[in-house]
């Protein structure tokens, strides 16, 4: 799952690879936005962490789990 996050004044978002679902990075945004936490973070594919305050946090972008295709892909 790819996503993407925008932080504020910071002209380039941070695009992320994931192996979560769509809900579970829902959960944890919901989870970093209560008051005793107040940072997202986010562990990509290669097991690195990303980290981002939520007061700095502009907007995240979750993408649509989607099957890609296999082989050469040539259609009839």
């Amino acid at each position: 799952m790819e996503i993407k996050i925008g932080v504020r004044s910071v002209h380039r978002e941070l695009i992320v690879e994931t192996d979560l679902t769509a809900e579970q990075i829902e959960e944890e945004l919901h989870r970093a936005l209560a008051p005793e936490r107040g940072v997202f973070g986010i562990t990509d594919t290669g097991g690195r962490k990303v980290l981002v305050p939520i007061s700095s946090l502009g907007f995240i972008e979750i993408g649509e789990e989607e099957s890609r295709p296999v082989g050469f892909g040539g259609t009839l």
